[in-house]
């Protein structure tokens, strides 16, 4: 019997490696930068072509490399930061298991130039597919300058599931910010394709976080600095009231290195119970400093996931300065420590201003003024090529067949039901109307999303919705991250009734808004919107879906607005011209019927 068991080529085994470490450009570029703040840089460079598929380079001016440690270093599991056994236990530096340049020369053409400060020049190394295939002596700053290009030109196959440049960059600059928030004691540069996209000078704490994490200002933060005998813990979370609707801006870090961990985040949520709304988010950067021997930071290929050895203890301490600082920004009065302990939260009523000069007030509790139906007169289709007759949508809902609902003497062809029908509403969130045999409930929120969706849709296919022009231009400004989505949409956010044009540098100018809209946060609209389609798209009418769903999410009426006898009718019409009336984009129910058997039930009595 023959042999089978043989050893891989060192070539393969590097490629098996870099599966592990190389996933995506953003993994070369978090390497990459890990090394460049090891060795002890103070001005980094990252440069961005095509998404880093076409380069990812990172210049430092750290303390360079001798020749040998040039040549040395492309080797599997060579590293300068551990010796023995015990050092794995006491890891102080980001980089140290040796594999990264090995992996990333196993998938790419890379090249490196590096000088040491004593050196009378530096060494240029060129590595394509593991080897070597060059090296010469040239002038050289102090420093490392590693230019890796055409990542995986010989793994097809692991070049074609990358993503859209869009998404892909996303996670190069989620790579880039969270080493910016680590090391607020270095500058940051960020190109892409010849322009820069971010620029972090050298700053405290506080500085760079405001710097890096968008839509927060300095009031917004509570600041943390809290050491035991466990641990030592500092930085930064937001105010109660700034939470948002996605967990983008929350940052550990342990011992300077990012990590991910559900339960410590857990330990800051428990820490805001009762004082955020539900699925809403705060922001923190939390930097953890702690002995070496009492954390695991090898337990994961891409060392984003940690253990620790006294975790129980360390989710209290987390829960307790998080709750500290939260008390000591509002006071530490008997009402606040009312909130931690009975878990409530008495809502303060607000006055709210809107941007535009309208104001909602509340008298005797009545409200005030309407401005409802003004923009509900936006929220109608374009019925010159309708699909169906109002007639039919309700038609969906009375078949001719079910003589329990439907008595087809009450409706005549071709008229329009809300016309004949009479409607009011149940705390300003249900409408009620009387049926033949019984009542239908109408959901007005989960209806108006159905209308709006069905409407975008339409826009986005080949009717255009009107943009009515602002009298004064918005400017609303975005995240780099999200400057980016949003330009890849903005077409579509257009034909839906938006008039936005980019003005550079993160920068957007809001000249026209979808009537229906004239009451809304556009900032926070936008945000919301590009929040949603970050998780990509797998076609374009998917991506239509995505935008269209969304945007009708945050435009429809809410539970709670108060609706006049023609602003019912005027939805439900439209409610049942839709193609699908009985469900919202998201699924839920929008009518809902009670027979007059079902009434009766509930007022007879048990025997």
């Amino acid at each position: 019997m023959s042999n089978t068991i043989k050893k891989l080529p060192s070539h393969v085994a590097s490629q098996i490696a870099a599966g592990e470490v190389i996933q995506r450009p953003a993994s070369l570029v978090k390497e990459l930068l890990d090394n460049a703040v090891d060795a002890d840089a103070t001005q980094i460079q990252l440069i961005i072509k095509d998404a880093g598929k076409a380069l990812v380079q990172v210049i430092d001016n750290g303390t360079g490399m001798s020749e040998a440690d040039a040549l040395m270093c492309w080797e599997r599991h060579a590293t300068s930061k551990i010796s023995k056994t015990e050092d794995i236990f006491r890891i102080h530096t980001l980089g140290f298991r040796g594999e990264a340049l090995a992996s990333i020369a196993s998938v790419a053409r890379v090249e490196l130039k590096t000088k040491t400060s004593d050196a009378a020049l530096g060494i240029a190394v060129v590595m394509e597919g593991s080897k070597l295939v060059s090296k010469e002596l040239v002038a050289a700053e102090k420093g490392t300058v590693v230019a890796v290009k055409n990542l995986f030109y010989n793994i097809p196959a692991r070049r074609n599931f990358l993503k859209s440049n869009t998404l892909e960059f996303r996670h190069i600059l989620d790579e880039f910010n969270r080493s910016a928030l680590a090391n607020p004691h270095i500058q940051f540069e960020l190109y892409q394709d010849e322009k820069q996209a971010a620029f972090y000078p050298f700053a405290s704490l506080k500085e760079r976080i405001e710097a890096v994490v968008h839509g927060l200002q300095t009031k917004d933060w509570m600041e943390i600095n809290e050491e035991t005998s466990i641990l030592k813990i500092t930085g930064f979370c937001s105010a109660p009231e700034k939470s948002k609707k996605n967990r983008g801006d929350q940052f550990f870090f342990v011992n300077n290195r990012y990590f991910k961990d559900p339960y410590f985040n857990h330990a800051v949520m428990s820490a805001y119970e009762g004082l955020i709304a539900n699925e809403t988010y705060p922001a923190y950067v939390l930097k953890i400093e702690i002995d070496p021997k009492m954390v695991d930071v090898n337990v994961h290929p891409t060392k984003t996931e940690v253990k620790f050895e006294d975790e129980k203890n360390c989710y209290q301490i987390i829960r307790a300065v998080v709750r500290k600082a939260i008390v000591t920004a509002f006071g530490a009065g008997e009402q606040m420590m009312n909130v931690f302990d009975d878990n409530r939260f008495v809502e303060q009523e607000i006055s709210r201003t809107v941007e535009d000069g309208l104001r909602y007030t509340s008298v005797n509790n009545e409200t005030v003024g309407s401005g409802f139906k003004s923009s509900l007169d936006g929220f109608k289709f374009d019925y010159q090529q309708k699909r169906k007759e109002v007639q039919q949508g309700w038609e969906l809902i009375f078949p001719a067949n079910n003589e329990q609902y439907l008595d087809n003497n009450v409706f005549e062809t071709n008229k329009v039901v809300s016309s004949i029908k009479h409607f009011f509403q149940i705390h300003n969130q249900y409408i009620v109307t009387q049926i033949k045999r019984g009542l239908m409930l109408v959901d007005q929120q989960a209806a108006h999303e159905r209308v709006l969706f069905e409407r975008y849709q339409l826009a986005l296919a080949d009717k255009p919705v009107s943009s009515q022009q602002l009298l004064f231009p918005k400017t609303i400004q975005l995240s780099i991250a999200d400057e980016t989505v949003l330009l890849e949409i903005i077409e579509e956010i257009n034909k839906l009734g938006f008039h936005i044009n980019h003005f550079g540098k993160q920068t957007f100018v809001v000249n026209g808004l979808p009537a229906e809209l004239h009451l809304y946060n556009e900032q926070k609209l936008i945000e919301e919107v590009v929040e949603a389609y970050k998780n990509g798209k797998q076609s374009i009418s998917q991506k239509n879906d995505l935008i269209a769903r969304t945007l009708a999410s945050k435009a429809s009426i809410k539970s709670g607005t108060p609706l006049g006898p023609e602003e019912m009718n005027s939805l439900i019409d439209d409610l049942f011209a839709c193609a699908e009336p009985l469900k919202s984009p998201l699924g839920k129910t929008c009518v809902k019927m009670l027979s007059l058997e079902e009434v009766a039930k509930l007022f007879e009595h048990k025997n």
